[in-house]
């Protein structure tokens, strides 16, 4: 991999990651295997997801050294709360088997039971101050969330991890990230939440379809996933594609060697449609959400 981005507080962060969002822990290892032996060095993961384990199994098959792969994971919304957060620390570092995360975040706002939210970061904070982890942030936090978290904490989050992709770019969020110095995270970069089974409505249209997406991809004999990886990272953003298809997992790491003219970049921006794919996280509750994340 040939690009990075700074975080805000120095650490660097590879410009694409490897995602398992909604992977099965029994096509995890090896998806993540492929992942890394393509080039991948950023894996994302979290404790909801229920493959930590899977990933740890594999960033330990693969024999490279520590240092060389940027994990990521996320605390559920179930191990809010300045204790459990720590607790939820330690059952992610030991089904990855790692002393060090590279970045900690928060998954979900919870609005309506903040004091939860600040308790966590709190701990996070902890985490961050005794180096257990390099840096923190959130996901799915709105404009309002990050103005209530900094107002009760000490450290800018490095990262929010969102919903953008070209139907939804979440042009209001990335503002406030420019403002703050916070990087955008896209999670479905390429617009999976429009395609996956079981999401959006019978009208629901793949962006992998788009017109407009497969034009540039021709004029740069690249695909529609190709062109909207492309586009995050000239516009700053860090995209986690992901895919249990080793061919697919490779094509997503080859989009540093093109680059998407101005044009073709506002062409992409004006297909937003402002309409979210995935939940609304202002409507996320403990009692609607709350699951136990198991100790191992």
């Amino acid at each position: 991999m040939t690009m990075s981005f700074t975080l805000n507080n120095g650490v660097r962060i590879p410009a694409l990651g490897f995602g398992v969002f909604q992977t099965p822990p029994e096509e995890t290892v090896a998806a993540v295997e492929t992942a890394l032996r393509v080039g991948y060095r950023h894996i994302d993961t979290a404790a909801a997801y229920g493959n930590e384990r899977q990933v740890g199994e594999a960033l330990h098959r693969s024999g490279m050294a520590r240092e060389d792969v940027f994990v990521e994971t996320k605390v559920w919304v179930s191990d809010y709360g300045y204790d459990k957060t720590l607790h939820a620390f330690d059952k992610a570092t030991g089904k990855l088997g790692v002393d060090v995360l590279d970045l900690l975040i928060l998954h979900q706002p919870l609005p309506a039971e903040f004091g939860l939210v600040v308790d966590a970061y709190r701990a996070l904070e902890t985490l961050l101050a005794d180096g257990r982890v390099r840096a923190i942030g959130v996901s799915n936090f709105l404009p309002d969330h990050l103005d209530r978290l900094l107002a009760a904490s000490s450290v800018v989050p490095a990262v929010n991890q969102v919903e953008i992709h070209p139907y939804f770019r979440n042009t209001e969020l990335l503002e406030k990230h420019a403002a703050l110095g916070i990087l955008s995270q896209a999670w479905s970069p390429i617009g999976g939440i429009t395609f996956y089974p079981g999401w959006g409505g019978q009208d629901r249209r793949s962006t992998l379809d788009d017109p407009v997406l497969r034009r540039i991809g021709d004029a740069h004999g690249r695909t529609p996933a190709q062109v909207m990886l492309r586009w995050h990272m000239q516009q700053g953003r860090q995209a986690i594609p992901k895919s249990v298809t080793p061919a697919r997992i490779a094509e997503n790491l080859d989009v540093f060697d093109f680059t998407l003219s101005d044009a073709d970049l506002a062409a992409v921006d004006v297909l937003d449609t402002g309409v979210r794919g995935g939940p609304d996280p202002a409507t996320i509750t403990l009692a609607a959400w709350a699951r136990e994340i198991p100790e191992a």
